[in-house]
Formats: C-alpha cells, structure tokens, sequence
C-alpha cells in the first residue's frame, strides 16, 4: 500500500465515448467475460462461466428489483420538475433528489404527471417537507388514498432510471431487471446480475454451483462519484440490506465444504462483508457471518481486510468510482488499471449494460 492508492487522482483513466454500452446484448449471457486468475488473464464468454467456476461453490446474488423511481411532475406555477426516488421515510414521505434544486423551498407544491403507459384519473401530488443536508435532496409528504402506499403507484407514475451516461437506449425496462429479481426498493440495477439467463443459472445449478441471495437495495450510496482527495474519508450514503438466514447457512455449509464464496456484484461484497462486520466488535478479522438486517454505509477500499468473500464478478466501473476502489483492494489498484487499459484495447463495452469481469479467488491479494 502507498499513498497513491488513498489518493482520488489514482482511480482516473480516459475512455473513448463509444464503448459506453447504450443497450443490453442479446442473449443476456453472450456478452464478454474478463477472467482474472493469480497471475494471468484471458477473454471468455459469459456463458462459459459454469466451466469457470468449481463444483461445491455458491454464487451469492442480489435480488432487489428496480422501482419506477424517477417522476416527472409540474409546481403551481407550472414550472417542470423531476425527481428521483431515493429512500422511504414513513408510509407517505420519501426522500428524493430533485430538479432544479434551489427552487424546492419547503411548502412547494407538485402534482406528478401519469406515464404514458396507463389511463389514470388519479392526481398524485406531494409538498416538500425539508431539505436533507447529507444528499442535497428534498423530503416529500405524497397525498395518498388511505391504505394505499406510494410503491404500489410508481407504475402508473414512475418510469425506470437508467444511469445518466446511457443517453441513447432501447432497452426495455425489463432489460434493467435482473432475470431473478424479487423484492422492490432499489434506483439502479445491481448490474453485474443482468448477464444471467435463467437457462445459464439452470446449468449453474446442474454443475453443483449453488446459489443463495442477499437484499440490497442499491441506492444513491452506490453510484455518487467520489469527491474528496483522500478516499479514506469520503462517506457513502447508506442503504438497506438483508442478508437471511438461509443465505448465511449456505455461506456456512460451503466453506465448510472447502466451496468458494463468490459474489455477483459489489453490491453482494457490501453486503455479505456488513453483515460479517456486524458482529466483528473487536477487530479481530473473523469471518463469523450471521443474519444480517439493517442499514450498511460499508466503504471498500486497498487495505481492507477480506472476511468472507472470495471472487467477484463485475462489470467495468466509471472513474474516480467507490466501485473502482472496492474492486481494487480485491485485486490491486494497478492491476486493475491494467486490466481496464487491455479492456479498452479489446473494445470491451463498459458500464451498465457492458461487458463483465470475473475475479477468482487466486487473484484476491489478501
């Protein structure tokens, strides 16, 4: 570890515009795979990961589903707004992100316009509460019918949020859901899940691969850029997260097999790590996990201590990104910069609905 790899200036690199994947491949399982080992690298396909991995380990998945987060709406004074759903607060109130900001004083009014996709004769409206210092967002108090709770009208209201860099889609919103998601509550995909086929995750299963899923309901905490000098002391917003008790027993019962516990996303790290170091009190590195249910602001980076996962599988991440920083305290800030400059020169497509990188345990440093 140097200076270097606490520093934000470390975790840039330039990347041409046009491998910054606007649209999902089809079949979900063909795009590219980097696989990273001890020492060496090499170009696969996605779907060859059943040959990749060995019998006896779990894949641990997160199955969030995306919520119709983002609405459009207009003020009193008709001016256009938008907002994005971060979090619930009560039944009725949500913190959001909106825009323009500086408008949003406390007491405004706004009514939300239904989607294009539903006939609604519903006026959904919310007045602005407070502004919340720690996201720069706004706390909104919806008028609802009673016993009826604001998740149950995003579809008739809310639309999908794909990540601002992908301008120019025709994914369908079902393109951004994982093929095994379940519980909603997330703003953005858990993306390194959206490779998988349900045929792909059969043949998994064939191999003796199992599977076990986690909850984490991605949030602003994931995707906000790093804006500090010294990464050390920047602070992710926090988010929720379930890990169960039969994820914990499959954890269990496959390192004490001798399997591997290999994670389907940074978002499955941050979670099965939070929920270990929920019950480390002392600093003694254990790897004792247990249920696990609360809120994790968990932040990964070069130096951290590796309690229970082994291998990884990710896409390629934006610059000066918490996700760039949890990657590399896997496998090391300069190798993967490396690796990043042979993805470009290879063309692999990055972000949301690029390519993929599989880390396995012999490449981990610690």
């Amino acid at each position: 570890m140097t200076d270097l790899d606490w520093s934000i200036d470390s975790y840039d690199y330039e990347l041409p515009q046009e491998l910054i994947a606007q649209n999902p491949v089809l079949p979900r399982d063909s795009s590219r795979l980097m696989v990273v080992e001890s020492l060496t690298y090499r170009h696969c396909i996605f779907r060859d990961l059943p040959d990749l991995l060995q019998p006896e380990d779990l894949l641990v998945l997160n199955n969030t589903r995306v919520i119709p987060a983002r609405l459009y709406g207009q003020k009193m004074s008709g001016a256009h707004v938008e907002i994005l759903l971060l979090k619930p607060i009560t039944s009725d109130s949500w913190l959001a992100l909106v825009k323009p900001g500086k408008r949003f004083i406390t007491g405004t009014r706004i009514e939300f316009e239904p989607n294009s996709s539903f006939a609604c004769d519903y006026k959904l409206q919310a007045t602005v509460l407070a502004t919340d210092r720690e996201t720069g967002g706004r706390v909104l108090k919806f008028d609802l019918p009673p016993g009826v709770d604001l998740i149950n009208l995003l579809d008739k209201f809310g639309h999908i949020p794909l990540p601002p860099y992908v301008t120019d889609s025709q994914a369908l919103t079902e393109q951004y859901q994982t093929v095994y998601s379940k519980v909603a509550g997330a703003i953005a995909a858990p993306t390194a899940g959206l490779h998988f086929t349900d045929e792909l995750l059969e043949k998994l299963e064939q191999r003796n691969i199992g599977q076990a899923f986690i909850t984490l309901h991605v949030g602003i905490g994931t995707f906000r850029p790093v804006e500090v000098k010294d990464i050390t002391t920047h602070n992710i917003h926090s988010e929720w997260v379930e890990v169960s008790s039969l994820t914990v027993d499959k954890i269990n019962e496959t390192k004490a097999k001798g399997g591997r516990i290999i994670a389907v996303g940074t978002t499955v790290v941050r979670a099965i790590e939070a929920a270990v170091l929920a019950n480390d009190n002392y600093g003694s590195y254990q790897s004792l996990i247990r249920p696990f249910c609360d809120y994790t602001d968990i932040f990964i980076y070069p130096g951290y201590k590796w309690r229970v996962v082994e291998g990884l599988i990710t896409n390629f991440h934006l610059p000066r990104s918490s996700l760039l920083m949890l990657v590399s305290a896997m496998i090391g800030r300069k190798r993967l910069l490396s690796l990043y400059n042979e993805a470009i020169t290879q063309q692999y497509r990055f972000y949301s609905f690029g390519d993929a990188m599989l880390i396995l345990p012999s490449a981990r440093i610690n």
